[in-house]
């Protein structure tokens, strides 16, 4: 089942003495900020609403202030809160574009049925996202190329691969 909510950020630090904090994105569309009022924390089991007010953007962060915390020390304690936003106001995706956190745990499967395990991690170096699966094959790392992934099927839980191609591109790592 799909989380009902998605991370979009970590506060990383204070910024300055008034209770405004820095924020790194865990997005690729900072723009998605602009205008944002409300994000949630998780808190005793579940989640709870925070007002905030971003300020500005820059590259890399995100600037903001949260509503009651007013001084440095306030904001120091929330270093390492990460921030939800509830898929109901998530950004909307392109067509076969998926949000990272609904791929975690996938099954993945070759159309020439070999088994590589369970989606553990996505690693972003920069051009195109790397998938690492652990299953009976050891870690496998698979670019995610539109010739390798054939299908995600978030419902099932599956996500296909061309058996082919992920020979000639995959790195297998078996322990």
């Amino acid at each position: 089942m799909l989380s009902e909510y998605l991370m979009i950020g970590e506060i990383t630090k204070p910024q300055g003495v008034r209770g405004e904090v820095k924020m790194r994105p865990c997005t690729c569309d900072a723009e998605r900020f602009e205008g944002l009022e409300t994000v949630y924390i998780e808190k005793n089991g579940g989640y709870a609403p925070l007002n905030i007010r971003v300020n500005r953007l820059s590259e890399d962060a995100v600037f903001m202030n949260v509503e009651g915390v007013t001084d440095r020390d306030a904001a120091e304690a929330l270093r390492g809160t990460l921030l939800y936003i509830d898929r109901a106001h998530a950004v909307a995706l392109d067509k076969d574009t998926n949000f990272l956190a609904d791929l975690y745990g996938l099954h993945g499967l070759t159309d020439d049925g070999r088994d590589l395990g369970r989606l553990t991690d996505v690693m972003q170096p920069g051009g195109n996202d790397v998938y690492v699966f652990k299953g009976p094959l050891g870690e496998v790392l698979v670019p995610a190329l539109r010739s390798v992934v054939l299908k995600v099927d978030l419902a099932a839980g599956e996500m296909r691969l061309c058996g082919q191609r992920l020979d000639e591109v995959a790195v297998f790592d078996e322990d």
